[in-house]
């Protein structure tokens, strides 16, 4: 990546692209985990007992996750914004407080588990120190901010033998697990095409903006330096916190990460995915500072056992497919998330981030279906399934062998979307097709492409 604002930066790490090669699970909704108790030794308390958990980056999201866990022990807070984080900081007034989550991982001997909640950009550094010291870890979504990140961090969960969880948290609801028997029971025959879509960003955070002139000053309570973590030094201002970081090139993934990451996790397991061959991007007008208004992305994944080539198309910012013929006249497509599955049978439609409802279309034949059964594990809850496999072992449903894929195809598209090329006549709209070689993690057709796998952190900052 191309240096900014003369700012120094570390050599980017250098890692054999086969050593990534093998071990990564296939799209399913079972992980086998080592329990504790064989772990630890010395030290781990038994399964029986509460969890020491530590979180970093705990104001907004982050605030919420903790509350989901909070049956445990909240031993230890990391945030970079007292004041956002104050509220989080008066509900847990026992729980030691840090600004550096590096320092706090340090110092606090009894941490066991960490949950992430930070920024996209400083996710796989947070994450990796924890995994290093062989804590549990529940990171938000999307998993990492670069596809080399992805990688990595899945790589080290596996060698440290911990538990694991991102945060998408449909993934534990009934649609999800429905989707994958009706599938897989074949109510549409095999599946050849797909459509995803979501309408954010709408007017959730900035997309298609250049970088503010003004310079206001830092706020006493936010420690600036900190928050942009490994991100190249830039002058605070409040278009970039809190929360509109999500649409910044080097803070956030856009909306292909923030909703790619619920909307296209059923896909992949409903349809066992891995990862796609070719990506193809259409945006509008880019800048060097933002993702664009809106785009379209084209994924062609090929075949898995029991199940041909499928090509899976992503919309967003209001974009969605035309209207399936078999839907009843009276009948929209959901406009704000949704999914059509097309097979060789019929069309499936899906409701909601994260398959909150699952409907055969048109309805005459969705009453005719005679449901399979259901085989699949049910989820006693995403956050209580992660407690409950730090303490003995059982399975989470969105751990980083499946995490990471779907991460990972979500920043492809922004890689395609980031090197797309403008019509020779100038015309509004990019376009950019990428051929993957998944195994080896390299663009072979777009070699500028391949500097968008990475990126370069500040000094100080590793993984």
């Amino acid at each position: 990546m191309k240096k900014k604002d003369g700012v120094t930066r570390e050599k980017k790490p250098k890692i054999s692209r086969r050593n990534f090669i093998g071990g990564a699970a296939t799209a399913a909704m079972a992980f086998t985990v080592v329990p504790r108790h064989v772990l630890g030794g010395p030290g781990h308390t038994p399964p029986s007992e509460k969890l020491n958990i530590a979180g970093i980056g705990v104001g907004g999201q982050g605030n919420h996750d903790l509350r989901q866990v909070d049956s445990e022990n909240i031993v230890a807070l990391c945030d970079v914004d007292e004041d956002r984080a104050a509220e989080t900081f008066n509900r847990y007034p026992n729980a030691k407080k840090y600004r550096d989550f590096r320092k706090m991982l340090e110092k606090e001997k009894n941490i066991e588990a960490v949950v992430v909640a930070t920024p996209d950009h400083t996710h796989a550094l947070a994450t990796m120190t924890a995994l290093k010291m062989g804590k549990h870890v529940y990171c938000e979504k999307p998993l990492t901010h670069t596809v080399y990140e992805a990688r990595l961090v899945t790589k080290a969960a596996r060698e440290a033998k911990v538990v694991t969880q991102m945060g998408n948290q449909g993934q534990a609801a009934e649609g999800p697990r429905l989707l994958c028997e009706w599938i897989w029971d074949g109510a549409i025959g095999p599946v050849r095409q797909v459509h995803v879509w979501t309408y954010r960003p709408a007017e959730m955070w900035p997309q298609g903006v250049g970088r503010p002139k003004d310079t206001p000053p830092v706020p006493a309570t936010l420690d600036w330096d900190l928050w942009l973590g490994p991100a190249p030094y830039r002058p605070y201002h409040p278009d970039y916190v809190p929360f509109k970081w999500r649409g910044w090139y080097d803070f956030g993934t856009g909306t292909l990460g923030d909703m790619g990451s619920h909307n296209l996790a059923p896909v992949f397991q409903a349809l066992k995915l891995k990862y796609p061959t070719t990506v193809e991007a259409i945006s509008t007008e880019m800048n060097s500072e933002t993702y664009p208004l809106a785009s379209i992305v084209h994924y062609e994944f090929p075949a898995r056992p029991d199940m041909p080539p499928v090509k899976v198309t992503w919309y967003d910012s209001g974009l969605m497919p035309p209207k399936p013929e078999e839907l009843e006249d009276d009948r929209l497509l959901p406009w704000e998330d949704g999914i059509v599955f097309v097979g060789d049978k019929g069309k499936l439609v899906v409701e909601g981030w994260g398959a909150q409802s699952v409907r055969l279309i048109p309805e005459t034949k969705m009453k005719e279906y005679k449901k399979p059964p259901k085989t699949l594990p049910r989820s006693i809850g995403h956050y209580k399934e992660w407690v409950q496999a730090c303490k003995n072992g059982t399975p989470t449903g969105s751990n980083f062998d499946f995490a990471s894929l779907v991460t990972e195809t979500c920043l492809l598209g922004n890689i395609a979307i980031r090197t797309g090329k403008k019509r020779p006549w100038g015309q509004a709209l990019i376009r950019q097709k990428l051929i993957w070689d998944g195994p080896n993690m390299k663009v072979t057709n777009v070699p500028e492409a391949n500097e968008y796998i990475h990126k370069q952190y500040r000094p100080g900052w590793t993984l």
